[in-house]
């Protein structure tokens, strides 16, 4: 049973024990009808800004637009975002196709939990895109992921925790608003995939999905084949994002002293670099170089830069790095104050 809005749900539901809320954490592998939308009332009534007629507004009154609007503003200020949400739309599945798709993934989740001892293993997650995009996969279901992808093809989705890759998906349209989609995800059992991956299916038959990090993924990846059954669209969350001061940001920055384990981005770099492929590493450089010429902020480079090494990997190298300098006199500018150049902090991987 997923328990994604456990605490702020539960004050709630234990004095509605019927409402969208709970509906959102105790059934999390097959919606009913009347959290799917599907329901005697008139689905017309609140039609979507977005021009798209599976979606219908969620009046900001209602329980679940308060938890969903909760948990995304929340995540994104852990990353450094303002987010102000303008809008929350429900996908109905009123129309009998759209049906069909919500039994088939009542039938697919079934399934997996049986193919899997009893846990299909269904979260929420987020799926950032284009306006447009956004009324396609609503309207038709999702299309053939793009060839420019990181960890091998199929659909990124991103932890509900860590909606920051998916933001970064959700170009803004002519109004400056970012769409994303609220999805449930049939997971099954997970597999690491390897940054630069060229897989497209799962190694065998023990795994369904993939992750870029097991501990602690920013990335959920259902595989080509899977995605119009394996993930289901609900809402649809239209929001603006800005990041806090980049400018105060960065002047903190360089004038502050870690006070936890720490290296250097040009030494973390180089260490690097006898760990992974050289197209990641190459990929690392020019994400670095766009921080420094204030392309990208601090915040961004590194979350960059975790989604492409992986935590386990730069919590190592960093600790062996403070390691070594505990052990040497420390040089003039180990803490980098007067320079503009960016440390890599320990914190900033748990």
């Amino acid at each position: 049973m997923l328990t994604l809005f456990g605490d702020l749900l539960h004050n709630f539901d234990t004095e509605n024990p019927h409402s969208d809320r709970a509906n959102v954490e105790n059934d999390d592998s097959c919606p009913s009808d009347s959290e799917s939308g599907v329901s005697g009332t008139d689905s017309n009534e609140h039609r979507s800004r977005l021009s798209c007629n599976n979606l219908s507004a969620v009046s900001n009154g209602e329980a679940i637009y308060e938890v969903v609007t909760k948990k995304l503003v929340s995540s994104l200020s852990s990353c450094g975002f303002n987010a102000e949400v303008e809008a929350v739309y429900r996908n109905d599945y009123t129309g009998i196709m759209s049906r069909a798709k919500l039994q088939s993934f009542c039938i697919y989740s079934k399934a997996m939990e049986v193919k899997c001892g009893g846990n299909s293993n269904v979260k929420y997650a987020w799926y950032g895109a284009s306006k447009n995009e956004i009324r396609r996969i609503v309207s038709h279901g999702f299309g053939l992921p793009v060839d420019t992808q990181t960890h091998g093809q199929g659909v990124y989705l991103s932890p509900v925790d860590r909606p920051f890759e998916s933001m970064k998906s959700a170009s803004p349209d002519e109004d400056g608003l970012r769409h994303v989609l609220l999805c449930r995800v049939i997971l099954g059992k997970i597999e690491v995939v390897p940054p630069f991956s060229k897989q497209c299916n799962p190694s065998c038959e023990e795994f369904d999905s993939g992750v870029d990090d097991l501990a602690s993924p920013s990335k959920y990846i259902v595989w080509s084949s899977c995605m119009n059954t394996h993930i289901l669209p609900e809402f649809v969350i239209s929001f603006r994002a800005s990041s806090y001061g980049r400018g105060d940001q960065r002047r903190s920055q360089s004038s502050r002293t870690p006070n936890s384990d720490w290296m250097p981005f040009p030494t973390l770099i180089t260490t690097l670099s006898k760990f992974l492929p050289r197209d990641a590493i190459e990929l690392i450089v020019k994400n670095h170089g766009d921080y420094k010429n204030r392309k990208i902020t601090r915040q961004e480079l590194i979350q960059l830069v975790r989604n492409i090494a992986g935590d386990k990997l730069l919590m190592a190298i960093i600790k062996s790095y403070r390691r070594k300098q505990i052990k040497a006199p420390l040089g003039n500018g180990l803490y980098n104050n007067q320079s503009k150049e960016i440390d890599f902090n320990l914190k900033n991987c748990l």
